[in-house]
């Protein structure tokens, strides 16, 4: 590992049939990273609308990716 730094990442719904309910990814520096990666790791997933949160907190923008942080990618919710 380059910098050592370690993302687990965490799939919900639709997204987990996908890509399975998680994975740990390292050296990645920032969310637009990430997405690129599991774009190429998962095609499928390029089709998939999802929302980002970076420890707990939903992202809209490119965000940097701390050491040891959890990324969570989250399907539309439906209300009812």
């Amino acid at each position: 590992m380059e910098n050592g730094k370690r993302i687990q990442v965490f799939f919900f719904g639709k997204l987990s049939e996908i890509a399975g309910a998680a994975t740990t990814l390292s050296n990645l520096h920032n969310t637009d990273e990430l997405i690129q990666h599991l774009h190429t790791q998962f095609p499928a997933l390029a089709n998939e609308k999802f929302a980002v949160a970076v420890n707990k907190q939903t992202i809209h923008t490119n965000t940097e990716l701390p050491d040891n942080c959890t990324v969570a990618l989250l399907p539309p919710f439906s209300g009812g």
